[in-house]
Parts: C-alpha cells; structure tokens; sequence
C-alpha cells in the first residue's frame, strides 16, 4: 500500500452482544474480537444472523444487550454517524455507492467528515490504492462491473481513513476471479498495512485463505470459532462448509 489510507488499527469488540428488530434478538450473547493487522472473518448460513451483527456494531441495528467498543471507547448504539467519525469504515452487502452520481461524487460525499481543502487529497490517496477507478471518475457509479463498483465502495470508505474495516459480502455476486483478487489483495492488504478487518463472507475456503480467526454464526449464536488451520482439521466445519451439506455452494 504505496499511501496511507488507514490509521493505525484498533481493537473492536463486542461482548455479550445480543441485537434485532422491534426487540427481538437475532444475534444473542455474541463475543468477537478484531485486532489491528488481523483479518476476522465471519461464516456460516444463509439466516444465521452474519449482516445483522454487523450492522449492530456500526449503529444501524439497534443492540438490546451486550456492548460494542472501539479501543476504549464505548460505541453501543451510537449512530452511524458517530461511529464512522470515530475511526469505524462500514461497507454494507447492497446499496454500497450512490448509482446516480459519478464515481468522484460518490467519493467526495465519503468524504462528508472532511475539511474541503482535504478531499481532493484524500481522493488521490483512494485512486492510487484503486488506480482502475482513476479512469472512471465522471463515469456513473450505476453503470460500473460488480469489482469496479466494490472498490469504489471501499474507496468511499477510505476517504475517512478508518481505523477499523467492516466488511458485508464484499464478494457478492462476483465473478471468481474478481472475488480472489478483492479479498487477497485489497482486503488482506489493508490488515497487512495495520488496520483491523471484520470480515462476512460466504465463500468460506476463501475467507480462511485470508483470516487469522474465523467465527461461525449459526442460529444467531457463534458455534464454532478458531484460527483457520485448526477449523480446516475439524469435522463438522469441513463438511458443513468446505465439502459437503447445504454449504457446498458457498466455497468457490
């Protein structure tokens, strides 16, 4: 990563973290812990709860138990807003950028924090980490490749240079060999450079490639967790995620 274009990382954590709709818990009692340099991804099915718990870190799901912290800074409910101010980038599953305006608008509203004088330099910082967007800058967001589009979607975030990466499905819909290089290269290089990576991700073989701690979700609940070669030698994970049962179309 040739510019900076993250702090240095931070702890995120959740404890007893219980969250939903209208009261009602979709994730309960869950504890994951995301350090700097290091990628934690987050598996399991369709269901379990995996965006849910995302979206309860970042202040878009409300949390009904439990707590969310960034460093030693209680972000329980705060709103989106406040989070992302204090160093959190959120880049959700769908509605990642804004398809009507350009690829350069998209990224100077990522940078709605910053003093004017600062954006332009902050965008140059985005297009030489995403130089294929350098190109596309009057292009619509709308009219962008899948690949094309989740870039620009990080690099909207990284306008704020987060200290903290969470990260929806960012392979989603993708052609294989654009999942391959958006997860080793760019998502595993921002933890390399020292930010801290939350990671859901369905193409579970592709996750543990680039993770240090892997948590499963299942019903809501973490069920399974581990560093990935250890999960790799465990039984039930291999089959329900890396060989065979409902899960076999989630590994490319």
């Amino acid at each position: 990563m040739s510019v900076e274009l993250s702090q240095s990382g931070q702890v995120l954590t959740a404890t007893g973290l219980s969250a939903g709709y209208d009261g009602r818990p979709i994730v309960q009692d869950v504890n994951i812990e995301a350090t700097p340099g290091k990628v934690v991804s987050i598996v399991g099915p369709n269901g379990s709860g995996k965006s849910t718990l995302l979206k309860s870190l970042v202040g878009v799901v409300p949390v009904l138990g439990g707590t969310v912290s960034v460093g030693a800074k209680d972000i329980t409910n705060m709103t989106p807003e406040k989070v992302a101010a204090l160093g959190v980038g959120y880049v959700p599953q769908i509605d990642d950028v804004f398809p009507p305006l350009t690829v350069k608008e998209n990224l100077e509203i990522g940078g709605y924090l910053l003093a004017r004088r600062d954006v332009a330099t902050r965008i140059e910082a985005v297009l030489e980490f995403f130089p294929r967007l350098k190109v596309m800058l009057t292009r619509k967001a709308g009219k962008l490749s899948g690949g094309e589009r989740k870039m620009l979607a990080m690099g909207r975030v990284l306008m704020l240079s987060p200290s903290v990466l969470v990260l929806d499905e960012p392979t989603a819909n993708l052609a294989p060999i654009v999942a391959t290089q958006l997860l080793e290269e760019y998502i595993r290089g921002f933890a390399d450079h020292g930010s801290t990576v939350l990671l859901v991700e369905q193409r579970a073989k592709a996750a543990l490639r680039i993770s240090d701690w892997t948590c499963v979700l299942g019903g809501g609940r973490v069920v399974l967790e581990g560093a990935p070669r250890d999960l790799e030698q465990d039984p039930v994970f291999v089959e329900s995620f890396l060989g065979g049962g409902t899960a076999r179309h989630q590994a490319p």
